[in-house]
């Protein structure tokens, strides 16, 4: 297929205007980086986060009176899919030790560190193990292992590109794990980018101090869950797997320590109990939510199940009104839309640009700021890229990358993505690519502590379904530690609260009975049912159509 005629045409304005951009980035010449009073300007001008419309406020539980987008709030204020008067707690399915909801990296993380600790663990995963975010992050993982840099800069930096707004137990906590946390994958058999003489090869990501970025290729969360998923599976004596297994809704005791969880099979429809003396969350964001209606890079689970469950279980969450949005996701060609472009591009050298070729802005701002301006040269400056389905987009210059580094650089450092394209008759090497801000991390999540305890016993969180470790904003390649440092974490405080004595009393779906009973006091009549698992693509003639569908056990 290939880019238009149209397309091709303005991409001659890029390679007009790239001789000149290359010699200046060999002077190591830059377009310059806003101030942080122009941060905050154009942040509150054209990030989605700060526009007013599709808000709404919080009416029940632990969040009452906050404001989260439209879509966030409802699924806050929704009932649970089962009817707790019909279900039967004396009938237990299963009995484990550790429950871990979530199969990605920080889940089976948690898994393999509780199974160390002598703890029989069930992992259970909405899709396939490993079906998650983590698997499709791409650029690096940033961990401070090199001489010129510490965690004591690392901590700075994911402060800083927070806002400020993090919580600090948890920032020190990843800045300090990061360095054992490469170790440990190391020591799995994870293969991170070497140079001939073996030391690991580090660059800088938007926002960072130092050069920290570390990674395989453009394929570093795959990496990372092929080795996890691997050491997981080798331990099956201590570790199950329960595939296309979500949980619904959580279960407490009679004293109000968490003690397992309402699975429901997605092939028989079929629900069962899992009794545990502990449960690890672990499910990951909301990207399928679609915020604001835009793209995402998320896979196809990613709906906020675990926040919701938290939620009608007493455990509140913060900085879930902030959503991020990868500066590069894929505006063009039709079957990549959304698809992430790893900050790494830009790290490697490549210029954002606008139909005329410009540059427009510091390639490496935090990904928030980032966001904002490309928002703002498309669409308040109309200077984007019209696509032929009507998308917009600007172009980032790959090609760029080969004249800074040498040809076959794209081919060896990006990978998938010269893959991604190439099917559909693009060489990135050669063409720039276009481009468009995608939702893709839910900066926000459940309530814990810096080791991974929530309020509520027995309950611990760990990866992106958790908040505060970026604040309002999150850093490239702090994602990928996020998931190691507090997985492992979250494993191993499972596995000592158990050892130091859990006596799980009677099953309870009290909480369930208490948040509904909240929402008819607050007035809402009809609230949505969820977790909802899956996003709905369905279209409105479809839906009117289908068949009904039973939706409580």
């Amino acid at each position: 297929m290939g880019y238009t005629p149209e397309l091709k045409e303005l991409i001659k304005r890029v390679e007009a205007t790239r001789p000149e951009r290359v010699a200046m980035a060999r002077r190591n010449e830059h377009y310059p980086a806003l101030s942080m009073a122009e941060r905050k300007e154009v942040l509150s001008k054209f990030h989605p986060d700060y526009q007013e419309d599709a808000k709404k406020t919080v009416r029940v539980g632990p969040n009452k009176g906050d404001v989260f987008q439209e879509t966030v709030a409802n699924l806050l204020e929704s009932r649970s899919v089962i009817r707790p008067e019909k279900v039967d707690l004396q009938r237990i399915d299963q009995e484990t030790d550790v429950l871990v909801i979530g199969g990605g990296g920080a889940g089976t993380s948690a898994a393999i560190m509780a199974a160390d600790a002598g703890c029989k663990v069930i992992i259970a995963n909405k899709l396939r193990h490993g079906d998650s975010n983590t698997i499709m992050a791409e650029g690096g993982i940033q961990a401070a292992t090199q001489e010129c840099d510490s965690p004591y800069y690392h901590y700075l930096d994911t402060i800083g590109g927070g806002h400020f707004s993090n919580q600090r137990d948890l920032v020190a906590a990843l800045a300090k794990d990061a360095p054992l946390s490469i170790a440990w994958l190391e020591s799995l058999g994870m293969m991170f980018n070497k140079y001939e003489d073996g030391r690991t090869v580090v660059r800088h990501c938007g926002g960072s101090s130092r050069k920290r970025l570390q990674s395989a290729g453009d394929m570093t969360g795959a990496e990372i869950m092929r080795v996890i998923r691997d050491e997981a599976r080798n331990r099956q004596d201590m570790i199950t797997v329960m595939e296309f297994s979500p949980a619904v809704e959580l279960l407490l005791d009679s004293e109000g320590k968490c003690s397992g969880a309402i699975l429901f099979n997605m092939e028989t429809r079929e629900y069962s109990i899992i009794k545990a003396k502990a449960v690890v969350m672990a499910t990951g964001g909301f990207g399928r939510l679609h915020v604001k209606g835009f793209a995402t890079t998320n896979h196809y689970g990613a709906t906020m199940d675990g926040v919701v469950m938290a939620y009608r279980a007493g455990v509140g969450n913060q900085s879930l009104h902030s959503t991020q949005y990868h500066p590069t996701g894929v505006s063009y060609p039709e079957q990549n839309v959304g698809l992430l472009i790893t900050e790494k591009v830009r790290g490697l050298g490549a210029h954002v640009l606008n139909i005329d070729g410009e540059q427009f802005c510091f390639p490496l701002e935090p990904r928030d700021v980032e966001s904002a301006e490309l928002i703002q040269e498309a669409m308040a400056k109309g200077k984007g890229i019209i696509t032929p389905t009507g998308r917009v987009g600007l172009w980032l210059d790959s090609p760029m990358i080969e004249e800074l580094h040498g040809p076959g650089t794209v081919r060896k450092e990006l990978p998938a993505k010269f893959i991604q394209f190439e099917r559909h008759g693009i060489d990135i090497s050669k063409e720039p690519m276009l481009v468009y801000p995608t939702l893709h991390y839910q900066n926000g999540g459940i309530n814990v502590d810096g080791n991974t305890f929530t309020q509520l016993p027995g309950l611990f969180g760990a990866g992106e379904v958790i908040g505060g470790v970026h604040g309002e904003n999150r850093l490239m390649g702090n994602s990928l530690q996020d998931i190691i440092t507090f997985g492992r974490r979250a494993g191993k405080s499972a596995g000592e609260y158990i050892n130091g004595g859990v006596e799980i009393k009677d099953l309870s779906l009290d909480h369930v009975v208490k948040f509904e009973k909240e929402l008819a006091e607050a007035g809402i009549a009809e609230p949505m049912i969820a977790p909802i698992l899956l996003p709905d693509y369905s279209t409105d003639e479809v839906a009117a159509n289908r068949w009904p569908e039973a939706v409580s056990a």
